[in-house]
């Protein structure tokens, strides 16, 4: 990757990473709305903001969070399987990608339920508070992303793979796990945005 190519890589992975936790900050913000508001407009509101920003905001920002992430890591001396906290920050984002797009049904039915006028502020209290566990995590799981990219620790794994035929090998078949999960995790988005899950349950 050339040094020019690099840096709008990484420029597009910082700016979709802290537009990601901005996000989730400010869904967390709706769902505490949702909850805490004696004003039932307002609560319905918070919950049909949550589902838009979750489904036109959240989810595409993370998905370009990884992707960009893996280029930038594929594409520079960092590789992907040369640091701990690469590796770390990889399996934090998919488990937090994985995490997001199956949180997307219940909010998708309390956006519903709202947009019904069906949601009083005494109906389904532990999804709704669910909700603002599951948003603290995920600034958490964000925070924590953002803190091992800055601070680096634990150095290089000790068995890095060297460019070498037979781990070159090997390591085109790990980008092929890498890919197919990519491709279930965008089906998986597909499958919910044409088959109604922006719909009302």
């Amino acid at each position: 990757m050339t040094p020019r190519l690099s840096k709008f890589v990484l420029t597009t992975h910082i700016t979709f990473s802290v537009g990601w936790l901005g996000a989730v900050v400010v869904f967390l913000a709706l769902a505490i709305t949702g909850v805490t508001s004696r004003n039932v407009q307002m609560a319905q509101s918070a919950y049909l903001a949550m589902e838009l920003s979750g489904w036109f905001v959240i989810v595409p920002f993370c998905f370009a969070s990884l992707l960009s992430g893996l280029l930038q890591s594929i594409g520079t001396k960092w590789g992907l399987f040369k640091y701990y906290w690469i590796l770390v920050k990889l399996f934090l984002t998919i488990a937090a990608t994985i995490v997001l797009l199956l949180h997307m049904e219940p909010i998708s039915y309390l956006a519903g339920r709202a947009a019904d006028a069906n949601l009083s502020d005494n109906q389904l209290p532990g999804l709704r508070i669910q909700l603002i566990a599951d948003a603290g995590a995920a600034v958490l799981l964000l925070l924590a992303t953002t803190t091992l990219s800055v601070y680096k620790p634990w150095g290089k794994i000790r068995f890095e793979l060297r460019y070498n035929r037979t781990n070159i090998n090997l390591f085109k078949k790990s980008w092929v796990f890498l890919l197919i999960g990519l491709i279930i995790l965008i089906l998986f988005i597909i499958k919910h945005l044409s088959g109604g899950s922006m719909g009302r349950h």
